[in-house]
């Protein structure tokens, strides 16, 4: 039998191994939250919380997921009624720990390009509170002439403007119709960034003053930070494994380690709506969040960013293989600990850096998570931008010189952008006599760029870093020696 709501009434499921249900009185909660993106990490955190919450009994409001894309035949979300299996797996303060949650937080999914009725439907909810966003890094972007009049936007800012006029529009400007919106991307001051798009959006389509202000002084745009690694679905025999231990089938479901983090920038009123925070230690509120994006930011996802390529190459998949190598595992430690620690731009106490990057270190190690390392290599070219750059850029200027292990991975990350083909606009290098895919914006430009390599003409190039590299002293020279 497959998981879903009538399954869970028949009184037919039989699970061999601990399993959390959900109590009948949560599938009558209201909608509160809009949520935009169906992703691994929304529903492993965000969500996660949510139904943590409603379990409790402190929240009592569930969540409307738009999805961005249509794909074709049934849809698991509605075939299951949006219930999905959460295995929590990993090490937790030196004992092993494990957690197999139904998660029922999710009411219903909309299709944004099929069912926008739908998602202006939901503008006109009183008991609409919360939107959340995570579209990717380069899905908080400005596209110019984005029409939100009719249909649905091409862009998720346009989506998010068009949602909020209407609401505006409803409840004739009501301040208490304002939103808590937290988008989720791991861009830096998200929140902020996503509110300049809306408002330059809004310029842009001429709306009224008295809905730009409402739209600045009535809703909330937080800065947040997540940090949880779940790597996504599971494959099919572990799948199959864990759906023969519970009893029953599920095609959503996700695992994720123990760990995890949501700091939200926000004071009271932000607060009282996210009522969901008090139930788990991991949701953090408060009006500077800056030191839990630092070390997430740069410690985390910039380590990954510069071992996902490296280590691709040298033929492993997974990033638990690549800490259970000897030289690999050290090699990583002394490039988040005595490089990236040094250059963070954010003053703070280094035993505090390394404490964080030591946990971060047995985190990377879970033998329960099979993060694969090509997932990470996604628009590598932005996250290599914007997480590591500035360490590079920092460190260089505290010691004078560029740091080496970050050029050995920086050298790897161009060898992993060369592309040696291109099938129906998607690009693929070659790892030992197997083709991998570059899934990266920038994948065209370095196709071009590897056909007459110039490193200096790349590094140079302040459309891809913001900045010349190539005036980083000692930078050439150590990328030279590694590529």
């Amino acid at each position: 039998m497959r998981l879903s709501k009538k399954f869970l009434e028949s009184g037919e499921l039989h699970s061999s191994i601990a399993l959390q249900v959900p109590p009948s009185e949560v599938f009558t909660f209201p909608e509160k939250v809009l949520q935009f993106g169906t992703g691994v990490l929304q529903r492993g955190l965000c969500d996660f919380y949510i139904d943590k919450a409603n379990r409790a009994g402190i929240f009592k409001g569930r969540v409307v997921v738009v999805k961005s894309t249509a794909k074709g035949g049934a849809d698991a979300f509605d075939e299951q009624d949006g219930l999905y299996t959460h295995c929590i797996k990993g090490i937790d303060e030196g004992v092993a720990k494990e957690e197999n949650i139904i998660n029922s937080s999710i009411s219903r999914t909309i299709t944004a390009s099929k069912d926008w009725d739908k998602i202006i439907e939901c503008a006109k909810s009183e008991e609409m509170q919360i939107i959340l966003s995570n579209t990717t890094e380069v899905g908080i972007t400005y596209v110019a002439n984005d029409p939100i009049a009719n249909g649905c936007p091409s862009s998720f800012p346009a989506k998010l403007l068009a949602f909020l006029h209407a609401r505006f529009t409803h409840f004739a400007g009501a301040t208490k119709a304002g939103m808590v919106i937290v988008p989720t991307e791991l861009i830096i001051n998200n929140g902020d960034v996503l509110k300049g798009i809306v408002l330059k959006l809004a310029a842009d389509h001429g709306l009224s003053a008295e809905f730009v202000s409402w739209l600045e002084t009535a809703n909330h745009f937080c800065n947040s930070l997540v940090d949880r690694i779940v790597p996504g679905s599971p494959d099919a025999a572990t799948n199959a494994e864990i759906c023969a231990k519970l009893g029953y089938e599920d095609s959503l479901m996700i695992i994720s380690e123990v760990y995890s983090l949501w700091a939200i920038q926000g004071g009271a009123k932000v607060k009282e709506v996210l009522s969901f925070a008090p139930a788990d230690k991991g949701v953090i509120i408060a009006e500077d969040i800056e030191i839990y994006r630092e070390l997430k930011l740069r410690l985390l996802n910039g380590t990954h960013t510069l071992l996902c390529g490296m280590s691709f190459l040298l033929g492993f998949r997974l990033v638990k293989d690549v800490m259970a190598n000897g030289y690999l595992s050290k090699l990583i430690m002394n490039l988040m600990l005595s490089e990236l620690a040094l250059g963070i731009p954010y003053k703070m106490d280094f035993k505090v850096a390394d404490r964080f990057g030591r946990s971060v270190l047995d985190r990377f190690r879970n033998p329960f998570i099979n993060h694969k390392l090509i997932d990470i290599t996604v628009q590598y070219t932005t996250k290599m931008r914007m997480r590591n750059v500035p360490l590079l850029i920092n460190y260089a200027k505290n010691f004078g010189k560029a740091p080496e292990l970050f050029c050995m991975g920086f050298a790897a990350y161009l060898q992993f952008m060369h592309a040696v083909k291109v099938e129906d606009g998607k690009y693929f290098g070659d790892s030992n006599g197997e083709a991998y895919p570059i899934q990266c914006d920038y994948a065209p430009y370095f196709y071009e760029a590897w056909k007459d390599f110039d490193l200096k003409k790349v590094l140079s190039n302040t459309d891809l870093w913001g900045t010349d590299l190539t005036k980083v002293p000692g930078f050439v020279e150590g990328v030279t020696k590694y590529i």
